[in-house]
């Protein structure tokens, strides 16, 4: 068995680029692709966006940092890199361990849906999928949903089972360009549609992005727009990858000295870029073909009105969604492998262990996790109305456990482990090494001293109450 030293030794990216496409990968999935757009639309297009893009250059970025930092100053997995420097903050490394390993029971089963689709459309019966019920049908089944879930499973353990560099930085270098350009395609592909409904009303791509992009504060009151405040917040930890120990562990791999300011410049610069045109690649399409009911389809935006959306362009469609639906598969795995990496570092630290043997285990008990997710749609189905009024099953109860209470809640204690515990001089020594310029450096100590735990406390009293 080998030691922890010995491990540490396998384990690293080569340089800057290998772990800015890393991280990227790991910001620019699933959460950006399918929950962006449905809170888009959900919550006021133009209004939503500029909440996010506010906090992404502010809150985000100050977390992003402090993750990073925190990994790289340390060498450590996020469960040991609190307790590290103060043993009686290891409970946040636990939660850090806590919450990807949530995640990933259910990200994978999402994956598993994504994978589903996909095949639909390689095979040209992507047609199908725009069927009422269609979706509803597919993952209240028995065994398909399970199926595609173990597949996409078993391709995220295999790149993890590699390692850092020859796995998941191999990956990511490979992948990253290429889901960029489909991105900026599809998107321009979107603003060109048109359709002609029964009574004659033309409606454009074009039409559907100023619906996108305009602030609509129709109706918006102080309780309103703390709920569009938390949604942004619980989409900058999906986009960015805060506050679930992945950053911590991506930085723990990053050499001394790659610059860590420009690094996470271009991190968050990528992740808002692709959450935005995510959007454009989505709610102009839907907006054509499905009017303005169609982006009202919440979660299923993906999985219910795009089909629609395809299935109206008749060939082509096919060719569309399968194009759609490879660079979601290809967003969701980069995420994915990032959330799984996570848990197996942690829990190579935690059990002195390898990293092959590890990969297997952490792979095995996922499994049976993502099945309990899928049977949550049938065997085990309930249905609960949560805090933020709701309905929720199984992955949804998981989804908003880590999303809106845990990492709210790590996000909270971060900043007041860093801002008052440590100072913010500690992580700010580690970025400017090697006389690296940190030009947000005042922005950042203000911020996490004083914004960000104040943002936190409200946002987690209000997912809780």
């Amino acid at each position: 068995m080998e030691n922890k030293n010995q491990i540490k030794k396998k384990s690293g990216f080569s340089g800057s680029i290998g772990f800015v496409l890393a991280a990227a990968g790991s910001a620019v999935g699933v959460g950006n692709i399918w929950r962006f757009p449905y809170l888009a639309a959900k919550d006021g297009g133009g209004l939503f966006i500029l909440v996010y893009i506010i906090l992404a250059l502010t809150v985000g970025f100050a977390l992003l940092t402090t993750d990073i930092a925190i990994g790289r100053k340390t060498g450590k997995s996020a469960i040991e890199a609190y307790s590290s420097v103060c043993k009686k903050w290891k409970f946040v490394g636990v939660l850090t361990y806590i919450v990807p390993a949530l995640i990933l029971t259910y990200y994978s089963v999402i994956g598993g849906w994504i994978t589903k689709y996909m095949v639909n459309y390689l095979t040209l019966q992507g047609e199908g999928s725009a069927a009422d019920g269609y979706f509803k049908s597919f993952i209240s089944s028995y065994a398909s949903p399970i199926v595609f879930t173990l597949i996409f499973l078993a391709i995220t353990s295999f790149i993890v089972y590699l390692g850092v560099e020859k796995g998941i930085e191999k990956f990511s270098k490979l992948v990253m360009p290429g889901l960029f350009i489909m991105i900026i395609g599809i998107s321009i592909f979107s603003l060109t549609l048109s359709y002609e409904t029964s009574d004659g009303t033309v409606r454009t791509g074009l039409q559907g992005a100023a619906i996108y992009f305009i602030p609509n504060f129709k109706g918006l009151t102080l309780s309103r727009f703390l709920e569009i405040l938390l949604d942004a917040t619980g989409q900058l930890f999906y986009s960015l990858s805060v506050s679930m120990g992945i950053m911590i562990t991506f930085g723990s791999y990053v050499k001394k000295d790659v610059d860590l300011n420009k690094s996470v410049n271009q991190i968050e610069f990528f992740d808002t870029l692709c959450a935005v045109l995510a959007g454009l690649m989505i709610v102009p399409a839907v907006y054509v073909f499905s009017g303005l009911e169609g982006m009202q389809a919440g979660t299923s935006l993906m999985f219910v009105s795009l089909p629609k959306v395809f299935a109206e362009m008749g060939f082509a469609g096919e060719i569309v969604g399968f194009v759609f639906f490879f660079m979601v598969f290809l967003a969701a795995l980069t995420s994915c492998v990032s959330i799984m990496e996570a848990v197996v570092a942690n829990s190579m630290s935690l059990f002195k262990s390898e990293r092959k043997k590890t990969s297997l285990v952490v792979a095995v008990v996922s499994a049976v996790a993502a099945v309990v997710v899928c049977l949550g749609y049938n065997m085990l189905y309930f249905n609960i109305t949560l805090p933020n009024g709701t309905e929720a099953q199984i992955l949804d109860v998981v989804d908003y456990i880590s999303n809106s209470i845990l990492m709210t809640f790590i996000s909270l204690f971060t900043c007041i482990f860093v801002g008052w515990k440590v100072k913010p001089e500690w992580v700010i020594e580690e970025v400017e090494l090697g006389g690296v310029k940190f030009r947000r450096k005042t922005i950042y100590k203000f911020i996490i001293k004083y914004i960000a735990p104040i943002m936190m406390t409200v946002l987690f009293i209000k997912a809780i109450v």
